[in-house]
């Protein structure tokens, strides 16, 4: 067939809006990017500025209405339509009707395909299960990959689409959205408050064990309170430490000591009397949820 520079969609694809269209020239910057996996290589390859290749990038996207690469100022990877595309890119010219048609089928409008989460594990248990279910039943040509870590995921290099964070955000190259926050309270199991007593002012936790992540470079842990219109700050110490607050959770429902807990962990115990919280005149500050994804999401 002869080639040309611009393909009409909507003589492809009945249904498609008839001002759309696909650049050939698009295509080719794509394969290009999708090869080398880096904007600086392939801007030196095709011989055009880096500001260009970026700009055809954005627009293939915005026309075939999904996005084709996962990118940050560093790195670049492909999402699972980009390599889709790319495979049908090595032969583009012999077979464009083929190509168009299939990722015209990826990007109809209606979300589909796979979407790999990343969140904590106790958010997954208590409050990610019972919204995934509404999900699943809005979005039925949707599959969801969640993935339950205690660890920060690398959203590009690991090809994870979204990830649920709390507490403040880093400074970083991806797209935070805020969700909302969730209280957070000082909570000790009866057996602990039996064996070390009750503490009666924030001083007294000087006194008490405390269950905690770990500190950062082995500084102090210290917890922040604020309550009649003033803010103090409580160093503790912690008689175990643990990267994740499902186990320091269930460490002190198991009275081990004292910890500072999220409300979606602690409701439940706290509503059967297993933990009870503790010296509630004073607050501790909400834990920030957000959602992060790599630049250019849909």
């Amino acid at each position: 067939m002869p080639v040309t520079t611009r393909a009409k969609l909507d003589t492809l694809f009945p249904g498609w809006d008839n001002s759309a269209v696909i650049d050939l020239n698009d295509l080719r910057v794509f394969a290009t990017v999708a090869a080398l996996l880096n904007f600086s290589a392939a801007s030196r390859s095709l011989g055009m500025p880096k500001s260009s290749v970026s700009r055809s990038i954005a627009r293939l996207e915005t026309t075939l209405g999904t996005r084709l690469l996962q990118r940050t100022t560093r790195d670049v990877a492909l999402t699972e339509f980009g390599a889709a595309l790319q495979e049908r890119c090595v032969d583009i010219l012999a077979r464009l009707d083929d190509t168009i048609d299939y990722v015209g089928s990826l990007g109809t409008g209606s979300p589909r395909g796979v979407l790999k989460v990343s969140a904590g594990i106790g958010f997954g248990i208590n409050v990610l299960s019972g919204v995934l279910p509404q999900f699943l039943e809005r979005y039925p040509d949707v599959q969801v990959s969640l993935e339950l870590t205690s660890r920060s995921v690398d959203l590009v290099a690991e090809s994870v689409d979204v990830a649920i964070r709390l507490g403040p955000m880093p400074d970083s190259q991806l797209v935070a959205k805020r969700l909302g926050s969730m209280p957070r309270y000082l909570c000790a199991a009866p057996k602990y408050l039996e064996r070390r007593g009750w503490p009666r002012i924030l001083e007294d936790l000087h006194d008490h064990d405390a269950v905690e992540m770990p500190g950062v470079d082995g500084r102090p842990r210290r917890w922040t309170f604020s309550g009649d219109g003033e803010a103090r700050t409580i160093e503790v110490r912690p008689r175990l430490t643990v990267n994740e607050a499902l186990t320091i959770h269930r460490l002190v429902v198991n009275g081990v000591g004292i910890g500072c807990l999220s409300g979606y962990l602690c409701a439940p115990d706290l509503g059967t009397g297993q933990i009870v919280r503790l010296l509630p005149e004073w607050a501790m500050p909400a834990l920030e949820v957000s959602v992060v994804f790599p630049s250019h999401r849909e």
